[in-house]
Formats: C-alpha cells, sequence, structure tokens
C-alpha cells in the first residue's frame, strides 16, 4: 500500500479561502442562501466554510444545515451489516432557497443523487449547486459536476482519497491511498 500527500495542512488552508470567496462572488450576503454539509464527511468541511465566512469574511447569520442520505442512497440494500444513519440538522426552510451541497470528495456521483432526492423532503428549493473539496473527474457513474471545486485529482479506481481534519484525525490534509 503506498500513500501520497495531495494536499498539506497549508495547502488544505488556502484552498479553503479560495472557495469562501468564490461563495460569496456567488453569494454575496448569503440571504437566500444555505450551506449543507453532506453526512458523514462533508459536516467538517462545512462547518470549516461557516467559520471562516463569518471570521474572516463578516458574514453574518449563515444558515448551515446538515444532510443525512444514508436511506436515499441506491446501494442502501446491498450491504451485509445493518446501515445507521446519521444525523439531518435543517433548521431553516429550504423551499425558494439557494441550496450549497458541499461535500469533501466526488467520486460516483451517487451521494449528490441521493442528496438531490433527500433535500426534497424538506421542500423545494429555487436552486442547487455543489462544492467540493476534490473532484475525482474520472471516477463518474453520473453526470454530476461541481460548481465549486478545491482540487481535481485523476485517481483510478483501485486509488483512494482520504481527506483528514484537525478536529478527527488531528491534522488537515489529503491523501491518495493505493490499495
Amino acid at each position: 500500500m503506498s500513500q501520497k500527500v495531495l494536499l498539506n495542512h497549508k495547502e488544505v488552508n488556502i484552498i479553503l479561502h479560495r472557495l469562501a470567496c468564490q461563495l460569496i462572488e456567488r453569494h454575496t450576503d448569503f440571504s437566500n442562501t444555505i450551506l449543507v454539509g453532506l453526512q458523514p464527511r462533508g459536516v467538517f468541511l462545512v462547518n470549516r466554510l461557516k467559520v471562516l465566512l463569518e471570521t474572516d469574511y463578516a458574514i453574518h447569520d449563515l444558515q448551515v444545515g446538515q444532510l443525512d442520505i444514508t436511506f436515499y442512497r441506491d446501494d442502501f440494500r446491498r450491504s451485509e451489516k445493518p446501515l445507521a444513519a446519521n444525523t439531518t440538522t435543517m433548521d431553516c426552510i429550504v423551499e425558494g432557497k439557494q441550496i450549497v451541497f458541499v461535500d469533501d470528495v466526488l467520486y460516483t456521483g451517487r451521494s449528490i443523487r441521493a442528496a438531490l432526492t433527500a433535500i426534497q423532503s424538506y421542500g423545494r428549493p429555487d436552486s442547487i449547486e455543489l462544492l467540493i473539496l476534490i473532484d475525482r473527474r474520472f471516477s463518474r457513474h453520473l453526470p454530476i459536476q461541481p460548481d465549486y471545486r478545491g482540487r481535481q485529482v485523476d485517481a483510478i479506481d483501485d486509488e483512494k482519497v482520504v481527506v483528514n481534519w484537525s478536529e478527527t484525525q488531528g491534522e488537515d490534509s489529503v491523501y491518495l491511498i493505493k490499495q
């Protein structure tokens, strides 16, 4: 098994600031925007963006949600072990809002398809965008592309992209691991 560093702490920080600035360019004051972290890994990214937008860019009253897509996935019945749902926290109305899905890695697109179905349980958004830290561009099963991308990676199927956050793994980093 080999491991290659794709992003170190400094590079992750630079990308987070760039993504925050791109969000500000499109959403200005965020009065009609909700950032929705997809459980479980997108929640770390959305929380980081929230802190950056509030502290470094003075965006106030930012609406953030957490969406669990476990039982909306098309492959959830294929597992031998019972699935455990994550927490969904949507303390805001999505009807007529601009939604930005936030996730760490875009791989096949199936998680995003599940999120598109799951968000309908909370209303009909005006628009939905996708923000991704790492885009594995040659691995799509569905025609889904990000609106905001931190870094594009050409990884083949036997390689795995692992995103570490200081809150859980003690460091901000992204690795490409070959099995």
